[in-house]
């Protein structure tokens, strides 16, 4: 297909979308204004039928589970296919990669970051691994949750690629723990819902007991599923941005002369 033609495919996609966008933006109520009448269901019983204080994550993680655990497959599929996409070529008779392929830990950075930088990032390095850890700990009794602490955590490495250098960045995410941490947070989002069959009820069931309101352990099975969401997010998306960074790397390593 020409590049002409593609730009038009784009173009009528873009308008069509826009017409939707526009038309569903009209029918929004006003600013601060809410039709119900689930949200106001949902927030007058969440905090007695399941013990947490943030309604967000009793739907998430509760009320609507079984999307929720859809969602997370879909990303570990992502992840998946990705890490299949970017996976490093076979290597040859001799034990080296050809040439497309290139070899990712042979390249040396050679930007240096001033001190000033390197120090900031090494602090907050431990910062951000402690705050991504309460978020998905604490989502059923503050904003946050398992998205948002993984997010966080995936994060973390990045500081230390920023602080130090590609091999320090390598050394955290390229282990075999990462990827089991990253199959091991999904499959826990679904063995908790078998744990209800095998309990009686019906899947993703809260029957692990409530606990008492404010309480980090308290919203049974809420905040179980929001730890393992955590673990697999963490580690999804820093396998993402490993398998990236190996490809640039790969790359330049490539175009050296």
């Amino acid at each position: 297909m020409k590049r002409s033609h593609r730009l038009w495919l784009f173009a009528v996609g873009a308008l069509g979308m826009g017409f939707v966008y526009c038309a569903g933006a009209r029918n929004l109520p006003p600013w601060g204004q809410y039709r119900g009448p689930y949200g106001d269901a949902i927030a007058q019983l969440a905090v007695y039928e399941r013990h947490t204080t943030d309604t967000v994550n009793a739907v998430t993680y509760d009320y609507r589970g079984f999307d929720t655990l859809g969602e997370e497959f879909i990303l570990f599929s992502a992840v998946t296919g990705v890490m299949l996409l970017l996976r490093p070529e076979k290597q040859d008779s001799g034990g080296k990669r050809d040439e497309k392929g290139g070899n990712p830990a042979s390249f040396r950075d050679r930007a240096a970051l001033s001190e000033t930088v390197q120090m900031f990032t090494t602090a907050i390095f431990g910062f951000a691994v402690i705050f991504g850890i309460y978020m998905a700990t604490h989502g059923q009794l503050t904003p946050g949750g398992g998205f948002q602490g993984g997010v966080i955590l995936a994060a973390a490495p990045m500081l230390l690629y920023i602080a130090e250098n590609t091999e320090a960045f390598q050394r955290i995410v390229s282990h075999p723990l990462v990827e089991f941490l990253e199959g091991a947070g999904a499959a826990g989002y679904a063995l908790i819902g078998m744990a209800a069959l095998a309990m009686g009820a019906a899947f993703l069931t809260n029957v692990i007991p409530l606990g008492t309101t404010g309480d980090v352990f308290s919203s049974g099975t809420i905040a179980a599923i929001s730890a393992c969401v955590g673990v697999e997010v963490a580690a999804g998306f820093t396998l993402i941005i490993f398998e990236y960074l190996r490809e640039i790397l790969s790359q330049k390593k490539n175009e050296e002369p």
